[in-house]
């Protein structure tokens, strides 16, 4: 597999109240993906909370996924750390395990340079035979892919795409600019920006929203590519209320707590980042009962 396109989950991982990994909500889930018709499964990236899982959770879950997938639809592994040779030894796994491609997130906490950030990369795709996504999101990570170095990385023959969460659309643009857009894939990680970079050219998303509403982001490729530009866009509008619910806390917390206010069972996300207030939570219950009303699924 060399492309990437359509709406892809980047689905939540489901803990108990212990903070134990649930598998068969884990299993519930994907399948409920597949059933809206999402078009391939992103996970343990930062929804599926890859930075509070130690190595061998992360690999169970990846086995998890892929087995329940089977081979349905596409499925990208998140498989960065902080350091390359940790890195190095989770892309392995992941990809020994089924994945169809690798998201790489830049390496985060301590500053990278743009010359350590591609030699990052390139160690990582050299020591592995399928796919890797290049992930930006500098608000987390602490470090961005400059569009320069994109274009470099794009030169490897098995870095295949970019994820980039930035919320920049400049960004995605010059990512469009400096790469061939028939052999790599620019893929929205911000669902607000999803048509949008389909419109510029890109390949389409990966959704955060999906845990809530599967089929709703989903429709946004499907109309698009249906030539429904219309319809398209009144799809992505709609998710403007639960969008503007993830100022409320932690974004992976409240796309848990609206995920399971639809009854989907995720259970909480791993504290410390688990709390919501009160009044956010009767906040997030009341948009996702207001969008369920007006035919968001």
């Amino acid at each position: 597999m060399s492309s990437i396109s359509g709406i892809l989950a980047a689905i939540a991982t489901p803990f108990d109240e212990d903070e134990n990994l649930v598998e068969s909500a884990l299993r519930a889930h994907v399948r409920r993906q597949l059933d809206a018709g999402i078009h391939g499964i992103f996970a343990l990236g930062t929804n599926g909370e890859f930075y509070a899982q130690p190595p061998t959770e992360r690999a169970e879950a990846a086995r998890i996924v892929i087995d329940e997938v089977a081979g349905a639809v596409p499925v990208v592994i998140g498989a960065g750390g902080p350091t390359t040779k940790e890195t190095v030894a989770i892309a392995k796994n992941a990809a020994a395990a089924g994945a169809d491609a690798l998201s790489i997130i830049t390496p985060y906490f301590a500053a990278a340079s743009q010359d350590e950030i591609t030699a990052h990369f390139r160690t990582v795709a050299a020591s592995v035979d399928v796919p890797v996504i290049v992930y930006n999101i500098p608000a987390r990570a602490g470090n961005a892919v400059a569009p320069a170095t994109l274009e470099k990385l794009a030169e490897v023959e098995n870095i295949t795409g970019v994820k980039d969460s930035s919320g920049n659309f400049d960004t995605i643009l010059q990512y469009l600019e400096r790469t061939d857009r028939k052999t790599f894939d620019v893929i929205s990680g911000n669902d607000s920006l999803i048509l949008w970079t389909l419109l510029a050219g890109g390949a389409g998303g990966i959704s955060g929203i999906a845990n809530i509403y599967p089929q709703t982001m989903a429709s946004i490729y499907d109309l698009f590519v249906a030539g429904d530009s219309e319809a398209a866009r009144a799809a992505q509008d709609s998710i403007r209320p639960i969008r503007n619910c993830l100022a409320l806390g932690n974004p992976n917390t409240v796309v848990k707590h609206a995920a399971n206010a639809r009854g989907f069972g995720l259970g909480p996300a791993r504290a410390p980042f688990n709390a919501l207030s009160a009044e956010a939570k009767s906040q997030v219950e009341a948009t996702v009962a207001a969008d369920l009303e007006r035919g968001l699924a």
